[in-house]
């Protein structure tokens, strides 16, 4: 049994007097790097720019082509209050929309549900009916925005409002663009915010995929989310490994469900985390984009080079955030965002330097923004292609980070795939998660203003408040749109639905039609709890 100072994709705990240093991967950094700690065959690991094994991008050109959309996650309160600060992220140069739901969307659950009290709101929009994605979309043209939903359990739903509210605007379901982030099993694993167990998860999980290459087929079905493993306190490695090894769990359910790989390949996402060490970040994008390539197509089959190039999306990290101190977020989500850029990601979230304290204000929204634009425009990272190729100690990590990735994801495949493996997964976070603790503690791992160049002085910094007042509206809005629809309709599509539970049809159907009858969230995934249960933890 590996003791926590062996593992080796957990940093040991040597204490800040020891002169080794390592990644939080327990990747031991040398002093010098040279030729010999390179592997001879690098031009064949590398490759060419959009081209097999895609180490050095997806795109022959990347960014000198087009610049990465530049997303900011956004949402809180009302409908209205998200909708006026998409507006504000457009006109200030936002070229993707990114949806913050609050934990009752995430539930399932309507915001009159007395288990939702005081959480309406908080962490995002509070979304219970057609009328609320309306509000939110008002004078936004869905033709022209990419938009990305972080939904999981309830993502077929919120994917058919939108598809019903771009309908009302007479945009067609073929022109929609964006996605669904739609990943259960990192809920299982890292995040809580599960609804039903998770063989029928999967279920509305591939009839999403289904769904989307028959009606939306712009739509990238699922964002398989290396991200909150990494917030809940994973290695760079573990990131990459068990992500990974959730993404072949997807594929397989989906082949399982009677899909060809190269169907619904090209429209499978991921979602990664920026984290501060630049070097470690960067070999971690080149090692899964050639890792991923290749288990699509040595292991699944697939042709398109769609399906065998991976696409993701990088959001800052989150965890990295101090509240003290709080501008110093400012220049750690800027050498974030510059190793997600280096490291050739297709999109990218900044976050608020006072993302640690609360949502982030508009002026923190506009800095995160600027960020970026200045990343794209003044930094030089964008002038050329994998601009840190060649170098001994990046190839080097890129190397060892594939490595050790692929022997976790051998291990998960051991334990029958990442449905069996959750508990072990989950068990691995942990001992990362206490392993950075004890580093912190310790002072092996700095954390300037936390515990090291600390002040006495008190920041006065300016949070956003959500007023509790609107809970209060949001649960009138919603009584009134109960009553203000034919009952009869709403129980029929009900148990349309069902009916559909209990048997093999695609869930995505009769969803569409309760929503379009004017369903809530609620009713609609109350149905389906009732059929499939509520998952609980072990």
């Amino acid at each position: 049994m590996a003791t926590r100072e062996e593992k080796p994709t957990v940093a040991p705990i040597v204490g800040p007097d020891d002169p080794r240093r390592f990644t939080d991967s327990g990747i031991a950094i040398e002093t010098l790097y040279g030729e010999d700690d390179v592997r001879p065959d690098l031009a064949e690991r590398l490759g060419e720019p959009g081209e097999y094994p895609y180490t050095r991008g997806i795109h022959p050109e990347m960014y000198r082509s087009r610049v990465w959309t530049m997303r900011q996650y956004a949402g809180y309160a009302t409908a209205k209050e998200t909708n006026e600060r998409f507006r504000y992220l457009i006109e200030h140069g936002s070229t993707g929309l990114s949806m913050a739901f609050d934990l009752p969307t995430q539930l399932g659950r309507d915001s009159d549900d007395p288990l939702c009290l005081g959480e309406v709101g908080r962490t995002g929009v509070a979304i219970d009916t057609i009328d609320d994605i309306r509000r939110v979309f008002d004078q936004i043209p869905l033709d022209e925005v990419s938009t990305s939903m972080t939904i999981n359990a309830p993502a077929a739903v919120l994917l058919l409002l939108y598809e019903l509210v771009g309908e009302e605007q007479g945009v067609p379901a073929e022109q929609l663009r964006g996605t669904t982030q739609n990943d259960i099993l990192k809920e299982y694993i890292a995040r809580g915010n599960f609804i039903y167990p998770p063989e029928p998860a999967m279920r509305l999980t591939t009839d999403l995929f289904a769904y989307c290459r028959e009606r939306v087929p712009k739509w990238n079905t699922i964002s398989i989310s290396g991200y909150h493993m990494r917030e809940k306190g994973c290695s760079a490695v573990q990131e990459v490994g068990f992500t990974l090894a959730n993404g072949i769990a997807y594929v397989q359910a989906a082949l399982d469900a009677g899909m060809s790989v190269d169907d619904f390949g090209p429209r499978l996402a991921f979602f990664f985390n920026g984290h501060n060490n630049v070097f470690q970040e960067v070999a971690k994008f080149r090692a899964v984009r050639r890792m991923w390539a290749r288990i699509m197509r040595e292991r699944f089959g697939a042709k398109d080079r769609r399906s065998q190039t991976i696409r993701f999306h990088t959001q800052t990290g989150g965890v990295t955030l101090a509240a003290q101190q709080a501008e110093n977020n400012i220049v750690r989500v800027a050498l974030q965002g510059f190793a997600a850029v280096c490291g050739g990601t297709q999109s990218l979230h900044t976050n608020g330097f006072d993302e640690a304290l609360a949502l982030p204000t508009e002026r923190a929204a506009r800095i995160a923004l600027r960020t970026q634009q200045i990343l794209a425009h003044e930094s030089g990272a964008a002038d050329t292609v994998d601009p840190f190729a060649g170098s001994y100690f990046v190839e080097s990590l890129t190397d060892e980070i594939e490595a050790r990735s692929q022997e976790l994801i051998d291990k998960v495949e051991d334990l029958g795939g990442s449905v069996q493996a959750i508990p072990f997964i989950r068990a691995e976070v942990e001992e990362s998660a206490w392993g950075y603790d004890q580093r912190y503690k310790q002072g092996q791992d700095i954390v300037v203003g936390v515990n090291k160049y600390v002040t006495e002085e008190i920041e006065d910094v300016e949070i956003l408040r959500v007023d509790p007042e609107s809970e209060r509206e949001q649960v009138e809005r919603l009584k009134a749109f109960k009553e203000d629809r034919d009952q009869d309709a709403v129980r029929n599509r009900l148990e349309e639905l069902r009916d559909t539970c209990r048997g093999d049809g695609n869930l995505l159907h009769p969803i569409r039609a309760a929503l379009k009858d004017r369903c809530t969230i609620g009713e609609t995934c109350g149905v389906m709890r009732e059929e499939f249960g509520e998952y609980q933890e072990a």
